[in-house]
This record gives structure tokens, C-alpha cells and sequence, in this order.
């Protein structure tokens, strides 16, 4: 069994999170020094970015809102999907975290390239099979991790007959490539030599040979346009969701590929951090406007942990499984797939909350009292 007690993860809630860590050397210190903390709760939270803030009263009724994760082959591909939400959230939330992971995750790109015997990009090497601008092109697709935010070069230096790859780069102890089989060259004879420079930053965003330009003045340098994001694939489908008689909710699936340097994990944490320190701006007081109408989570966060430890608890006791009632496929189902596999788990449930089980109506709540009436018992509350 997962450990009730919540893990708590702190990173800070700029672009910065400390030296050579995600992030370095991007943006300045929030303003305050806030450090915000993540709470992670067990696997049956799934709550990888909960904050413990006041949400839709909707809330109370449906139970917190939950973060399912399913990786799609290794930690970098992975879809998460949020559920419950409020009618409009599930766009709303999608959107949201789709711009901010596709403009605001630092990453590492090609600038720059410093090519011995080549004045411009559209110089021919002899010897060597692709033009200095095919070069230019494989050189940006080259992925990479990088622990500091200040640019730096790489060397390739090759004598030999065949396929040059981003292999025969060598990087610094800062800097580790991803995607060592990636092709940049044949050499024609064993006798072609081909150096260069590569040069290497970390950014964010997009940056224009224009905007390169400016910073730099090596005229050897032939500058490269390039993009950081370490996001490859982000998308987000918005569904239909029910808890109980509820069925006017969102559910929303978020699907994050990236490039290798950072997982799909990190890189939501980073965008839900971003988004959260703009928001707060608009409340800087932590004042909430009728409170009366809004749910606490972190209220009901604890509320259901409480409430699982105790059912969890009480099914050590006794367990007496709900099959022998004899209730139909449809109804044993639904009471199965709400977590309720006893019958002394049953006995404890009210009404209200059978009724808010998906699959579970009328039909099944009347069936279930006279099954339970059988064996001398009775729903919670139920004279």
C-alpha cells in the first residue's frame, strides 16, 4: 500500500530554479521569493499540480479533481488527463497549459557554426557530399541538455572515409547530446578533414538570424535560426465527464511529446508553476471574494484521504465480498468501479454518495436496499 503521507516538492515559481538547475540563468527571482511547494499525494491522488487554492463549489459535490498519468512508451511521450472539471474548464485548462508549454520552457539550439574552409552557408566542400547549408540543417536538429545558461562551443574534428554523425561531436561536461546517431555529413576519401565550431545556448522561445545577429560580431560565425523548445507535440481533446447524476462536466486529456532533454512531467510542472505566479498577481492579498461559494481542496483533498484510510482500515477487519448479494452485472459494476468491493464497505455508504457512483441510478439503489434488506442490513442512515 502507497504511503498516505504527501511528498512535497519545491521549486520556484520563475523560470529559475537555482544554479546549473532547470531553467538557469532565465528570468529573475519572483519579485517576493515565493517558493511554491507541490504537493504529491499517493497514487490514488494522482494530484501532480494541485495547489491547496479555493475552486468551483462544484467541488463539493463531485470530489476533487484528479490527474490520471499514462505514459505512451517512456516518461518523455505521456498523456494526462484532468477529470472532474466544471462545464468550460476543460478548455479553458487545455489551452492554458498548451501555450505555455509550447512558448515558455527553456531548451538548448544550434545558434552558430564556424566552418573551417567555409566563408558562408552557401560554400561546397570538397570532399565532403552535403552543401555547407544542408550541413546547417542537420545541425539543427541536433537535441541536447545543457546545465548552464551561458552559449559555448562544441568541436567536431573528422579525417576519415564515411558517415559523420552528431557522435563525433565533442561535448563539454555541461553540455550531453540526445541524438548521437543524428546524420551531418559524408566524407568522400580517408584523407578529407572537416572542422568546425558548433555553437550551442540555451533559450527560450524563437530567435531570428536578425536577432543574432546582434549579439554577435565573429564574421567566421555563420549564424543559425533557432528554436529552444524542448516540446516536439502538445495537444489537448476535451470530453464529456459524469459522477453520478452530474452530467454536465469536462474531462480533458493533455498530450506532451518531447524532445528527450526534459520529461513530460517536469516540463507540465514548469508550465503550471508559470501560469499559477501570473495568476496570483490578481490576489495578491489571498483574499477570496464570497467565500461561501467556492470549495477548498485542500479541505476536500484531505477529507477523501481520511476517508480511504478508514475504509481501507475497516476492510482489513472484515471483508465479506459484494458478489454474494446476487446483484446484476450492471449494478455490481458500478459499485466496483466506485471502490466499494465489500459488503461491509457498502453499509457505510449514504444514499447521496451511491447516487453520485457513474452507472449507478434508481433502478440500482432499489436493488441494492433489497439485497442488503435480505441480510438484515442497510445503507448508512437508512432507519
Amino acid at each position: 500500500m502507497a504511503s498516505s503521507k504527501p511528498e512535497v516538492l519545491q521549486c520556484y515559481c520563475c523560470p529559475v530554479s537555482g544554479e546549473g538547475g532547470f531553467g538557469a540563468g532565465y528570468g529573475k527571482p519572483y519579485a517576493r521569493g515565493v517558493l511554491l511547494t507541490f504537493v504529491r499525494f499517493p497514487v490514488w491522488f494522482f494530484s501532480y499540480f494541485v495547489f491547496p487554492y479555493d475552486m468551483h463549489q462544484i467541488h463539493v459535490e463531485i470530489g476533487a479533481p484528479k490527474v490520471i498519468v499514462n505514459q505512451q512508451g517512456n516518461e518523455f511521450h505521456v498523456i494526462y488527463t484532468v477529470k472532474p472539471l466544471p462545464s468550460g474548464y476543460g478548455p479553458t485548462v487545455g489551452n492554458a497549459l498548451r501555450r505555455a508549454l509550447l512558448s515558455s520552457l527553456p531548451g538548448v539550439a544550434v545558434t552558430g557554426v564556424k566552418i573551417k574552409g567555409a566563408a558562408h552557408e552557401y560554400t561546397a566542400l570538397a570532399g565532403v557530399k552535403d552543401t555547407v547549408l544542408d550541413i546547417l540543417l542537420n545541425l539543427k536538429q541536433l537535441r541536447m541538455r545543457k546545465h548552464t545558461a551561458e552559449p559555448m562551443f562544441l568541436t567536431l574534428k573528422v579525417k576519415k572515409e564515411g558517415v559523420v554523425t552528431a557522435a563525433d561531436i565533442k561535448a563539454d561536461s555541461d553540455v550531453e547530446i540526445l541524438n548521437k546517431d543524428l546524420y551531418i555529413t559524408t566524407l568522400d576519401a580517408s584523407n578529407v578533414e572537416l572542422e568546425m565550431q558548433i555553437r550551442v545556448e540555451k533559450g527560450v522561445g524563437y530567435k531570428s538570424i536578425a536577432e543574432l545577429k546582434k549579439e554577435n560580431t565573429d564574421p567566421e560565425l555563420i549564424l543559425v535560426d533557432a528554436s529552444f523548445s524542448p516540446i516536439l507535440k502538445v495537444a489537448y481533446t476535451v470530453s464529456a465527464d459524469r459522477v453520478g447524476q452530474r452530467t454536465d462536466l469536462d474531462s480533458v486529456d493533455i498530450e506532451i511529446l518531447t524532445d528527450g532533454s526534459i520529461t513530460a512531467d517536469d516540463a507540465l510542472r514548469f508550465a503550471a508553476n508559470l501560469l499559477n505566479s501570473y495568476f496570483t498577481l490578481f490576489n495578491v492579498d489571498g483574499v477570496m471574494v464570497e467565500s461561501d461559494f467556492v470549495a477548498n481542496i485542500d479541505e476536500i483533498l484531505v477529507k477523501e484521504r481520511e476517508e480511504k484510510e478508514k475504509e481501507l482500515e475497516k476492510s482489513r477487519e472484515t471483508y465479506t465480498p459484494i458478489e454474494i448479494l446476487n446483484l446484476s452485472p450492471r449494478s455490481l459494476n458500478a459499485l466496483i468501479n466506485g471502490g466499494i468491493g465489500s459488503i461491509e464497505q457498502l453499509t457505510k455508504c449514504t444514499e447521496s454518495k451511491l447516487a453520485n457512483l457513474r452507472g449507478f441510478g434508481k433502478k440500482a439503489m432499489n436493488e441494492v436496499r433489497e439485497a442488503l434488506k435480505q441480510k438484515g442490513m442497510t445503507l448508512f442512515g437508512d432507519e
